[in-house]
């Protein structure tokens, strides 16, 4: 009933919230002479606060209506190109000029791991400018009706593969942190088959290839815990009158209260800057602590089956770097990979993904020539540093779009059936 109580009381709240933000307008009012005391920017500032730290985030906007193509301005247009009951492919369409030359296709597979795509809305704005992006915008599981059947780790396999099929050639697919896995797993087993989709490259950045290596307190959790103390503690049913009704899920709110339980003097200070901020008035500073929060704490839920079976295979079994890694019964062998150029990607500082594990894809994947592979450590930035971020903007992406571009490869289109997914 945990769930339900959580519902209950953000409903019951509610009428608080509304009030609070009532308030809030009144002290702010420049009709107010109290709004021009210390007493009125401090309770205005409060009545904020309060209102932010009891309401529920909703799903972000990426907000990219442009981008600079060879130093001139061209419009984007978001649009769904690929559907499937747990996931939309979205493509960020540039107005190009006609007759310029297309640039390379990127698939940017963005985490699900609690967030929304938008957490990487720095990611597609730094690769704008130099190719097509496209990237998967997974949907929050309480709004999957039980109709639509389960979601698990070889469902997303089969998700990776049956887009890379729908973009079709001289594609470069990147997995951000915890698609990693799934993304090298899909390719080991297009490798395998000999697919003629195959991506060109694969860029992995920050994620959990091999956790064995320097573990951080993510990956201790998960060695101290049984599965059944996570089925048993933390997979709940949705509530009605959502969407998803009786699926069982790993809820949002709990995945954030882990997030934010790992820094959690981080965040009372930030929030307490940020009142600061708002009684001394300086708009700029907390304009900032609202964008960041507004992404940080709008969350999703996972289904149960998809986040148990990527604890039990990545976390505990460690299953892809020993070669034990099954896909429908097949073994996933990265071994296989041969003609995928590999790019990984890490953070110094990463306390989520450790220095090392998303570089052991380096190890595993033995048969990928040595001009066809690099890695690259960014020095001074954490976890959200390896995608976001000015360094990343500086330092990293230009990296991934030269990679791309030196393992770029023009093929006529391929018939390809597509299975699962549909075009939209």
């Amino acid at each position: 009933m945990f769930y339900q109580l959580y519902e209950l009381n953000h409903a019951m709240m509610a009428p608080w919230r509304t009030a609070a933000d009532a308030l809030r307008l009144a002290f702010n009012n420049p009709m107010n002479p109290v709004s021009h005391t210390y007493f009125g920017r401090a309770a205005a500032a409060g009545l904020e606060v309060f209102e932010r730290a009891t309401r529920r985030y909703g799903k972000p906007e990426f907000g990219l209506p442009e981008t600079i193509v060879d130093g001139q301005p061209v419009a984007v247009h978001e649009r769904i190109v690929w559907r499937a009951p747990f996931c939309n492919l979205i493509h960020f369409e540039r107005s190009l000029p006609k007759g310029r030359t297309p640039d390379h296709k990127v698939l940017i597979v963005a985490p699900m791991s609690g967030h929304y795509a938008t957490l990487l809305r720095g990611t597609v704005e730094a690769l704008l400018p130099h190719a097509d992006v496209y990237i998967t915008d997974w949907i929050d599981a309480r709004m999957v009706p039980l109709a639509e059947g389960t979601f698990d780790l070889d469902d997303y396999i089969d998700y990776v593969t049956q887009m890379l099929h729908f973009l079709g050639p001289d594609t470069h697919v990147i997995g951000v942190c915890q698609p990693a896995v799934p993304v090298l797993a899909a390719v080991s087993l297009m490798e395998a088959a000999e697919d003629p989709l195959a991506p060109a490259s694969m860029t992995l950045m920050g994620g959990p290839i091999d956790t064995r290596i320097n573990p951080t307190a993510v990956n201790q959790l998960a060695e101290e815990r049984s599965i059944e103390w996570f089925r048993d503690n933390v997979i709940m049913p949705v509530p009605w009158p959502q969407p998803g009704f009786m699926r069982m899920v790993y809820p949002g709110f709990l995945q954030l209260s882990g997030f934010m339980s790992m820094n959690l003097d981080r965040h009372l200070i930030a929030h307490k800057e940020f009142f600061a901020h708002l009684v001394k008035n300086d708009g700029d500073a907390a304009d900032k602590h609202r964008d960041f929060y507004d992404e940080y704490l709008a969350v999703m839920d996972l289904t149960a089956e998809f986040y148990l079976q990527t604890v039990q295979v990545v976390f505990m079994q460690h299953a892809l770097p020993k070669g034990e890694m099954m896909h429908r019964g097949r073994r996933v062998d990265p071994s296989a990979i041969r003609k995928v150029a590999l790019l990984t990607v890490e953070g110094e500082n990463d306390d989520i993904s450790g220095v090392g594990q998303t570089k052991a894809a380096q190890t595993i994947c033995t048969n990928i020539p040595e001009r066809m592979r690099l890695h690259y450590m960014q020095p001074d930035v954490g976890h959200y540093g390896v995608f976001n971020g000015s360094r990343f903007r500086r330092e990293i992406a230009p990296r991934i779009v030269a990679f791309q571009r030196e393992h770029s490869r023009r093929a006529p289109p391929v018939k390809q059936l597509i299975k699962g997914g549909k075009s939209a």
